[in-house]
């Protein structure tokens, strides 16, 4: 794998999964065309914008002494990591590529990360996961997720406003069992066989050089300048 061309020196921020959802919120209310790529620095779980706090996810990592945060975007729990890269495209509501179907629109709005993998030999789609009982966002069911031969590599939501709407992902680079199994109850089978990480499906590149070239995918995918 080659993968795609090395581009200037990377703008791409460290930050804590609150930042950066904090900036998501600044991109939505300007309601401008935007592209927000950024790599976590810091773990959490984050819950859907309809979720409890009071959810089993979330009172498990505050006994553990991890931050909860609330995501605007719905679906339920994810567990972040420090090198996990997070994504995020900002499109004015009257833009034809938002559309009236932009709850569903996984393949149309994801398309930039579907381009990324595509430039280092890797096929992906987004579709139906794998599902499991609980509440694992990328297992959930209840909306589609990027795989790569079968397995979940990165999920999505949305949060549409009167004016913009933000359409934002992630996708980790490594896949802890442990954590997953003691916040979501995941079995180590299941974290297996239904998840994947970009470390192992792109042969453990560095973090920073696939978050450059999922920035520049999502540009270029989106027409939103170099």
């Amino acid at each position: 794998m080659n993968g795609p061309p090395a581009g200037p020196a990377s703008r791409i921020p460290a930050v804590t999964p609150e930042d950066f959802l904090r900036r998501d919120a600044e991109l939505l209310a300007a309601a401008r065309p935007a592209v927000h790529v950024a790599l976590l620095s810091q773990a959490a779980v984050s819950i859907g914008v309809s979720q409890p706090d009071t959810a089993e996810c979330a009172q498990r990592a505050r006994a553990a002494g991890i931050p909860v945060v609330r995501r605007s975007t719905g679906g339920l729990g994810l567990w972040h990591a420090p090198q996990d890269i997070v994504w995020s495209l900002v499109l004015p509501r009257t833009d034809p590529r938002v559309g009236r179907d932009f709850a569903r629109a996984y393949g149309r709005l994801g398309a930039g990360p579907v381009r990324f993998l595509r430039g280092y030999g890797i096929e992906s789609k987004w579709a139906a996961p794998a599902s499991a009982p609980g509440e694992y966002c990328l297992l959930s069911g209840a909306g589609d997720v990027l795989r790569v031969a079968g397995r979940a590599v990165g999920g999505a939501s949305q949060h549409l406003t009167g004016m913009a709407l933000l359409h934002h992902g992630v996708v980790p680079y490594v896949v802890d069992a442990g954590r997953l199994e003691e916040l979501f109850g995941l079995s180590a089978e299941v974290t297996r066989s239904r998840l994947v990480g970009l470390a192992e499906v792109l042969a453990g590149r560095p973090p920073l050089e696939l978050a450059d070239g999922l920035d520049r995918a999502l540009r270029v995918e989106f027409d939103l300048g170099p």
